[in-house]
């Protein structure tokens, strides 16, 4: 079974949908795939059909139901902030070895799609962040950026982070953001006179996963 985890330079800048995406794309070519997103915060209600949780899960094909959001995402949170604040205002916290133990699980899937929360940097709990969970789970990285003002010193702090610990980026993801001062693909372009190994993508704004270009050959390799 291979995993890619899917994680970004910030906050919506489209993790869930490149993931869907993903989903799409790789059963076409006749694999399984099984999707995690372990944490998520601002989760208001179960019945929220638009929760990262649900759409995954209807990516997926799988129920929407409580064990369904369960099965997916085990620690959720009312409170839209970083894990470690959302989780401190409910008197609680991420147990780490819990969290790189599920994401451990044998799912027989040929691939399993793992999506972090916020950026590379983004606390968990008191003492561990979304790189120490990357870097814990020995997987490699598709990196997902926007193409909004200030996205460049973002991405490549990013990516900084990931070289200076040895993680193996597959490819970045520029999703064309509302606002950009430019085009998704010059954006794109600065990115990688800095990082020339890495295949970087563009991804215009369409209305479904399913309308997304082709985003395989950034993890072909690793699968």
């Amino acid at each position: 079974m291979s995993k890619i985890f899917v994680t970004a330079s910030g906050t919506e800048v489209g993790k869930t949908f490149v993931t869907r995406a993903l989903i799409s794309q790789l059963r076409k070519t006749g694999r399984s795939v099984h999707a995690l997103k372990p944490i998520a915060t601002g989760f208001k209600s179960r019945d929220d059909k638009l929760s990262d949780t649900k759409l995954l899960l209807h990516a997926l094909e799988l129920d929407t139901d409580a064990q369904g959001i369960d099965n997916i995402t085990p620690w959720r949170f009312r409170e839209a902030l970083s894990p470690d604040m959302a989780a401190a205002r409910e008197q609680t916290y991420i147990p780490f070895d819990k969290l790189i133990a599920f994401c451990e699980q044998e799912n027989y899937s040929d691939v399993t799609l793992i999506e972090g929360i916020g950026g590379v940097m983004v606390p968990l709990n008191e003492t561990h962040t979304v790189l120490d969970w990357i870097i814990a789970l020995r997987a490699p990285v598709l990196l997902i950026v926007g193409s909004y003002l200030g996205t460049l010193s973002h991405t490549l702090t990013a990516l900084g982070m990931l070289r200076t610990n040895s993680v193996t980026v597959t490819g970045i993801v520029v999703n064309q953001s509302p606002d950009q001062p430019v085009t998704a693909q010059e954006t794109a372009n600065v990115i990688s006179r800095f990082n020339k190994d890495i295949p970087i993508q563009t991804l215009p704004r369409v209305n479904k996963p399913e309308d997304a270009p082709n985003l395989l050959s950034l993890i072909n390799d690793y699968l």
